[in-house]
């Protein structure tokens, strides 16, 4: 974006000290400099507990460390994460905000030393490792991606976390190719609404589970051949449905006695990734199965991956996943958008499991 810039200091106060570029259009749309605000509204967790624990606060807005954009947060999506960090069982990284929030979209106001691939002004989607339920948050300008064609800025903020996951474990831990069975637990989720389109775009049959009726029928109007309604259907009849074959890939956000069932219902050199724990890690299986039909066992968490490695994920999403949004194969699924300062309401729904895809909070609000 072409305009004149000039360097204004970082506010005192700010954890990190250092010249900000900052930018704004006046109503002649000429560009002019102005200063950062020195801090910004945002939700914070007061104590470990429950969503009544989210509080709206005030806190300073840090200035951007080097490579590291300021964001004028539009939406933030709202995730599982978030639910386990507000129970006090998933703490930020070290060095990283208390304030939740793993993906935002907004407007880039000002840029810090060495950004090279952003201008003030650019609309984007960035995955963070926190901050994200925030009016302003930090992100590293290799974990940013502009907003999909077609896709709206509020849409945005559903996409930087759960495309990440999605396109890791699926496609690169995976190996998806086309003609694959793919299982996906939890359709309905944010998660799985994406996978499966994912899935279906790349050519694999989707099979799906999920907790109602109504939700079974969602992620079958998104693609899945069948999903299962996990209260009163077994989904290791799968193989039946495949002649026997079993699921070639399984993504799994269960955990539990879904462990010993993945590995019955998986096909012969399947992939059973694991992405979260929602009936418990600790489990007993018999193993054979998965000697005798050489399954690979396998798992990630995306918050604590170095920055290379989730730099090189922006990038194999931006070449592999946008251009399916941008076509239209691919849509965040919203379930509800609700104000920044309704954050505790957002979790009671997510804790709820009442939701079909994304829940976002709009943090102009």
């Amino acid at each position: 974006m072409a305009g004149h810039y000039r360097i204004i200091q970082a506010a005192a106060g700010n954890r990190r000290q250092g010249p900000v570029i900052a930018y704004t259009a006046n109503p002649l749309n000429t560009p002019v400099a102005m200063p950062l605000p020195t801090h910004t509204d945002c939700i914070e967790i007061s104590a470990p507990g429950g969503a009544g624990m989210l509080r709206p606060t005030r806190r300073p807005l840090p200035a951007p460390g080097p490579e590291e954009v300021v964001i004028a947060v539009h939406s933030a999506g709202v995730n599982r994460p978030d639910v386990i960090q507000r129970q006090g069982l998933y703490p930020p990284p070290p060095g990283v905000t208390d304030i939740p929030g793993l993906e935002v979209s907004g407007t880039v106001i000002a840029l810090g030393a060495g950004v090279s691939r952003w201008a003030v002004g650019d609309a984007v989607c960035a995955l963070l490792a926190g901050g994200g339920y925030s009016r302003h948050a930090l992100a590293h300008q290799d974990l940013c991606l502009p907003v999909p064609p077609g896709i709206g800025l509020a849409e945005a903020a559903a996409l930087p976390e759960t495309a990440f996951t999605v396109w890791f474990n699926l496609v690169q831990q995976g190996g998806l190719r086309a003609g694959d069975r793919v299982l996906i637990h939890g359709g309905a989720s944010g998660i799985g609404t994406l996978a499966i389109q994912v899935a279906r775009a790349l050519g694999a049959t989707v099979y799906a589970t999920a907790g109602s009726d109504d939700k079974c029928r969602s992620c079958e109007r998104l693609g899945a051949e069948k999903c299962f309604n996990y209260r009163r259907e077994d989904f290791t009849d799968l193989k039946a449905l495949t002649g026997g074959r079993g699921a070639d890939i399984i993504l799994d956000m269960v955990g539990g006695d879904y462990v010993a069932r993945n590995i019955r219902v998986a096909a012969r050199r399947g992939r059973i990734i694991s992405l979260a724990f929602l009936k418990g890690s600790r489990v007993e299986v018999d193993l054979m199965p998965m000697m005798l039909k050489q399954l690979v066992l396998t798992g990630s968490t995306l918050r604590s991956q170095p920055l290379a490695v989730k730099a090189a994920i922006a990038r194999a999403v931006g070449e592999g996943l946008w251009p399916l949004v941008t076509a239209g194969q691919v849509r965040p699924v919203i379930h509800r958008t609700l104000p920044l300062v309704e954050a505790a309401e957002a979790h009671r729904i997510m804790e709820s499991s009442t939701h079909t895809g994304k829940l976002l909070l709009d943090c102009r609000a």
